[in-house]
């Protein structure tokens, strides 16, 4: 397939995009340098609006941003349901989990891990977390960078590098404050940009919106019977719910990317309007997203036609360069990146809390003298950012997919029973240290094992994280002797009442 240039004026929109970021990073370098309460909580300065939109701009990624309109082009829009799990996920974490996460004042989440069980359980969390999101950032940044890439004559190698140092440089500078505030003018971009590609994709079809309703009635491109057939799993709405149910948890609840911004604002009432902002938001991505997919199908179904053996991984790139006027398409492409870079910042400033606290500060206090901890969160920031893009980089000059596939596979497998060990200290009190480190290894072998079938990651999720609570639960009846003192750890032992 011919590439088309991506012109002078595309490339001035991007660069002055980049260049705003690190301003935005510059602005906040002075008071995220106090100390690591400002550095990885703000000072708990956030407006409960800002939060909440920093929420719905670290979920949503650049692979959201293509894949979603994708998965819509080829198919229907029956992952949407996925998106409405926010709905009742919100109250779940607003009446159990943000109160412990408040009330102990932690850092991290897999502080509550250490209270409730052990510091090795802590310890295991934050580790699988850390390596997770070094491989999350490098993804992230290189499958938007190759799409782009694929429909233009942009330096792959080039834009990975300058897209990773960025974040590295900003996130480096102003501490989780400089994230959040960016996160909130790359939310602002990427909408933006999602929204552009709809209105003018509308207004490029004949009859407009009619014709587009038209043709998804006609194609079964909103919901189909087979949608709701059992035979096919892959595709069973369902289990398409549940698995996304329990995904999201994860991330809510088990993921410090996530759970680090219910300390960002300065009480629990500004916690949990964030967390409804959040989800206001994530209901907004169904029509922007999946809507997206569907007219872009429409479009070129009527209007236009795509290249011989086109690789539809790039369809929204392809049509933002080939049919946006210039500097829209480039603020466009500044959109793709915004939800890549949103996602970078909050994995780097996460991954070195993560260090920071879970690590240096409770297990190697004495082994960083002369060191600050502030000096030290930035120098992790810059080490697992180095190394992420590398990875990036290296996926970009080989042909080494399949590796990244299995890096994935087995990364993601252990986020899911994560959130089982959560659930399992807040919902009971019988669980234990040993009873839960038992079920968290037979739920991560069984996880394995399903995912070898090749049925549906969803599936997967569905089977670790109820392998982790029941096994987990089950395995803690053998040591009953090992139960801590879960006083105010639990819904049942929480008494003192969490101060606002």
């Amino acid at each position: 397939m011919e590439k088309v240039g991506f012109g002078l004026t595309n490339w001035i929109v991007v660069i002055l995009y980049l260049v705003g970021m690190l301003l935005v990073g510059a602005y906040f370098t002075k008071r995220s340098s106090k100390d690591t309460d400002a550095f990885f909580k703000a000072g708990g300065k956030i407006p409960a609006w800002a939060a909440g939109i920093s929420i719905f701009a670290t979920t949503l990624s650049s692979i959201t941003f293509m894949s979603v309109p994708e998965r819509a082009f080829l198919s229907d829009w029956s992952y949407a349901i996925g998106s409405l799990v926010i709905i009742p996920i919100i109250p779940i974490l607003n009446h159990y989990y943000v109160p412990f996460f408040r009330k102990l004042k932690v850092t991290t989440a897999y502080e509550y891990l250490e209270a409730r069980f052990s510091p090795l359980i802590r310890a295991l969390s934050s580790l699988l977390f850390i390596i997770y999101h070094i491989g999350r950032v490098a993804v992230v940044t290189y499958l938007p960078v190759l799409a782009v890439a694929s429909v233009t004559d942009i330096d792959p190698l080039l834009v990975a590098a300058c897209v990773g140092i960025m974040c590295i440089i900003y996130t480096f500078l102003g501490g989780i404050e400089g994230v959040i505030w960016s996160d909130v003018i790359q939310a602002f971009v990427l909408i933006g940009g999602a929204l552009l590609i709809i209105f003018i994709g509308v207004f490029s079809i004949d009859g407009g919106f009619a014709t587009v309703a038209h043709t998804a009635a006609s194609n079964h491109k909103i919901l189909s019977s087979a949608d709701f057939k059992i035979n096919d799993l892959a595709a069973f709405v369902p289990l398409i719910f549940v698995g996304q149910f329990l995904n999201s948890l994860y991330q809510y609840t088990g993921s410090q990317d996530v759970v680090q911004r219910y300390q960002t604002t300065k009480s629990l009432k500004d916690t949990i309007k964030s967390l409804w902002t959040t989800g206001f938001l994530g209901i907004l991505t169904i029509p922007l997203f999946f809507g997206m997919g569907t007219i872009l199908y429409t479009f070129y179904q009527n209007a236009a036609s795509l290249p011989k053996d086109f690789n539809t991984s790039a369809i929204v790139p392809y049509f933002v360069i080939t049919q946006l006027p210039a500097g829209i398409a480039g603020f466009v492409i500044a959109g793709i990146f915004a939800a890549a870079q949103s996602t970078i910042a909050s994995s780097l400033n996460s991954i070195s809390a993560c260090f920071v606290t879970d690590f240096k500060q409770r297990f190697f206090n004495n082994k960083f003298k002369g060191m600050s901890d502030v000096t030290l969160a930035r120098l992790v920031i810059i080490i697992a950012g180095v190394i992420s893009t590398t990875i990036t980089v290296y996926f970009t000059m080989g042909n080494t997919s399949d590796t990244w596939n299995v890096f994935l596979t087995v990364s993601g497998l252990f986020g899911v029973p994560v959130a089982g060990l959560f659930a399992l200290g807040i919902f009971t009190k019988r669980a234990n240290a040993r009873g839960v480190l038992i079920g968290f290894a037979l739920s991560v072998l069984l996880a394995f094992y399903v995912d070898s079938l090749h049925i549906s990651s969803l599936l997967v999720a569905t089977v670790s994280f109820t392998a982790a609570v029941v096994l987990g639960y089950l395995a803690s009846l053998l040591f009953p002797g090992n139960n801590k003192d879960n006083q105010g750890l639990t819904i049942y032992t929480l008494k003192d009442k969490v101060k606002n």
